[in-house]
């Protein structure tokens, strides 16, 4: 009782009450009678109740970085937050680069029975950028896109043979957008905070750069593409004008982007140290007004654990 219901169909936040009988929603109403003295009440004043959430960015520890993470705590995490379905990013050591680690990943979630946890594989074999991983059979084995999570396919070859192999059987490519030589030993966002901490900075166009070269491929192949956690401006209006031209092009962004900007940073807390890093505040307030317009398609947490040794260090 109390709580506000999102209704997806109307796009709506309704104060409803919700009966459940066993695993089965039997009546959404308001003021719902108590009928029988086996009811248990849960109050939901102040929250929402809403459909499982979707996450289609999360990076997991397992296999290879259990003292990070295992399957069984990010589904805990996942499943205490309403999330019931989450993306794993091919992060994991061994990448996930062949269609038995799917499995393997998959058998574990199975197992552990909380949140569905889906796979995205490698474009290339072990994230090197060199050479095309087997895409079609690990689509056939439950991939549901093709990443080099947080490295950028930088090889436009290598690119345009991934995109016109996943067109093929209606994959999806999705790009951590970062031209890497610009990026470099980057730590910040290039600009005045930058200059003022003595730190190596990104610049913002580094990210715009790698999406607006990638459109060029995907307006060639007709493959379906999308950017992961984009940050700045520019990107935000180079994929504004490319939906307008009807291209197969989908974004998201993580909190971080829109909560926060780069004077988070002036206090050197390597907490906030993220990638891409945090802009300024004409790029956040762009990522807001890029959510509200539809230009942007989804928030992912962009989940990535690490134990406080790794954070603890200076930039």
């Amino acid at each position: 009782k109390n709580g506000k219901i999102i209704n997806l169909t109307n796009k709506k936040l309704e104060q409803k009450d919700v009966l459940i009988n066993g695993r089965i929603i039997e009546k959404i109403g308001e003021n719902l009678k108590k009928n029988n003295s086996n009811i248990e009440i849960i109050d939901c004043t102040n929250l929402l109740i809403s459909p499982g959430l979707v996450d289609m960015r999360v990076n997991i520890g397992e296999p290879g970085l259990e003292h990070k993470e295992t399957i069984k705590s990010v589904s805990m995490s996942a499943t205490s937050g309403g999330v019931t379905s989450l993306v794993c990013m091919p992060n994991t050591t061994p990448p996930i680069d062949q269609p038995a680690i799917i499995q393997s990943i998959q058998r574990k979630a199975r197992e552990v029975a909380l949140s569905k946890i889906f796979c995205t594989g490698c474009i290339t074999r072990g994230f090197m950028g060199n050479e095309i991983s087997e895409l079609q059979l690990m689509s056939e084995s439950g991939a549901l896109g093709f990443t080099d999570g947080s490295k950028t396919v930088a090889n436009v070859r290598v690119l345009k043979r991934a995109l016109n192999y996943a067109k093929s059987f209606d994959g999806l490519i999705i790009q951590h957008a970062e031209e890497p030589d610009l990026s470099g030993e980057g730590v910040i966002n290039e600009g005045e905070i930058s200059t003022r901490l003595g730190l190596v900075g990104i610049p913002n166009y580094a990210e715009a750069m790698i999406v607006e070269r990638d459109l060029w491929l995907v307006k060639d192949t007709g493959c379906r593409y999308h950017v992961s956690h984009i940050s700045t401006k520019e990107t935000v209006e180079v994929i504004r004008k490319a939906k307008k031209e009807g291209l197969l092009v989908t974004c998201d962004t993580a909190p971080p982007y829109f909560l926060l900007n780069e004077l988070s940073l002036e206090s050197y807390r390597t907490f906030l140290k993220l990638s891409p890093p945090l802009r300024g505040e004409e790029d956040r307030k762009e990522i807001i007004k890029g959510l509200i317009d539809g230009t942007i398609d989804a928030i992912v947490s962009d989940h990535t654990p690490h134990d406080q040794d790794c954070k603890r260090l200076p930039f």
